[in-house]
């Protein structure tokens, strides 16, 4: 789906967050994190400065979500293929990271949010590495809500990584060639303590997934929209729940099948 407009333009933040059945929210949330770039350059400004803003917008996601309840958040902070980008601006990128993680572990504390990274973590720097798992560490026991930042990731890598290690395992003896389903499967991906995402939403207007969480979204509803991801917040967030809660999630069923479920909480 991409947005074109969503119609409570003339509501105010409260307003608009009356609308949201608490009832039907997503249990995950899915962040393609795109157009930082794209917002400093339109104002002359250097791409890193794009991602300096960017942070506040997540500072809102996360704030949303663990004021609405909402489990799981994971956001795709950088690619496999971003590596490819200018050195200069890898290294600007890797600083930014390091400085959120500093900044952030109180908050982390405060509000017993677990922090988790998925990705080839040890290809960072060992500085951006040590904070890395020093969050994870200290945050290990937090359980009202789960933020899962996407590192050096790649999708079909995750998968990959997730074939050797269940193809050992099946060697070793650990189980037979009939065990091997789905379920199993799942438990061998970064995303193993996590149901899968309810709602994707990508910034920017950019309509592909780009190996983001390939298997763990089969059934995740889409959401585009065409705002760069600086400009993206709290509003928009909820925006994105609001437009989420208005589908009918069918997961391969009939429109009657469903019906008897209604009012019972999704996700």
């Amino acid at each position: 789906m991409r947005k074109n407009g969503s119609g409570n333009d003339g509501l105010s933040d409260d307003q608009l967050q009356a609308l949201v059945n608490r009832a039907r929210l997503p249990r995950h949330v899915a962040i393609i994190m795109d157009g930082n770039g794209r917002w400093a350059e339109t104002r002359g400004l250097p791409r890193i400065a794009g991602h300096r803003e960017g942070i506040g917008s997540v500072r809102d996601a996360v704030t949303a979500c663990r004021e609405l309840g909402i489990y799981a958040l994971t956001i795709y902070a950088f690619s496999m293929e971003n590596w490819q980008r200018p050195p200069d601006e890898v290294n600007e990128l890797m600083t930014l990271l390091e400085g959120y993680l500093q900044k952030e572990m109180a908050t982390l504390m405060e509000h017993r949010i677990r922090f988790k990274t998925i990705g080839q973590v040890h290809r960072l720097p060992a500085s951006v590495v040590h904070w890395i798992r020093e969050a994870e560490a200290a945050t290990l026991a937090n359980d009202k809500m789960v933020l899962t930042i996407a590192l050096s990731y790649g999708g079909r890598a995750e998968i990959v990584e997730a074939m050797l290690k269940l193809y050992d395992d099946l060697q070793k003896g650990l189980f037979n060639r009939e065990a091997v389903n789905e379920a199993l499967v799942g438990q061998y991906l970064n995303t193993a303590d996590l149901p899968d995402p309810d709602l994707m939403i990508r910034t920017s207007g950019e309509n592909r997934i780009s190996n983001f969480l390939l298997w763990q979204m089969a059934y995740t509803e889409l959401y585009f929209t065409p705002t760069l991801w600086p400009d993206f917040r709290r509003r928009d967030f909820l925006e994105a729940l609001i437009d989420y809660q208005q589908r009918e999630r069918r997961f391969g069923q009939v429109k009657e099948q469903i019906q008897p479920r209604r009012g019972v909480r999704q996700g």
